[in-house]
This record gives structure tokens, sequence and C-alpha cells, in this order.
């Protein structure tokens, strides 16, 4: 099961927020500190999960960059 970086589990349908500004490949811009994720969706691998976000579609993120709200 994947948790956040302070350990708390996560579950499909949740909302997170970035904790650092994050730099997405292939986009020539970051993802800022703060930005608020909702609806992600589990991956196969437990420290991933995937998420539409403005601007950028859907891309994966790692969950140590991740807070739940």
């Amino acid at each position: 099961m994947p948790k956040d970086v302070n350990g708390v589990e996560l579950n499909s349908g949740d909302n997170v927020s970035v904790i650092k500004d994050l730099k997405v490949k292939g986009a020539g811009t970051t993802l800022k500190r703060g930005t608020t994720i909702k609806n992600i969706k589990l991956s196969s691998k437990d420290n991933e999960i995937e998420a539409k976000v403005d601007k950028f579609g859907t891309i994966v993120l790692k969950t140590e960059f991740l807070k739940k709200i």
C-alpha cells in the first residue's frame, strides 16, 4: 500500500498536495509546491501514483513528494 511523506496510506480517489517543486520531464515547466492534485489513482508500484494535473495531463508521481490532504 503506497504511503505519503508522513506515512499515511494513500487510496484511489484521495486528494494530495505536492511538498516541493518538481521538474516534469517533457513539459518545460515545473509542478509547484502546494499544488493540489485531486482523485489520484494507484499504480502497480507501491511508491508511485497516477494523477491528472491541469496543464500537464496525466503524470506519474512518486509518493515521497506528496502529502495527503
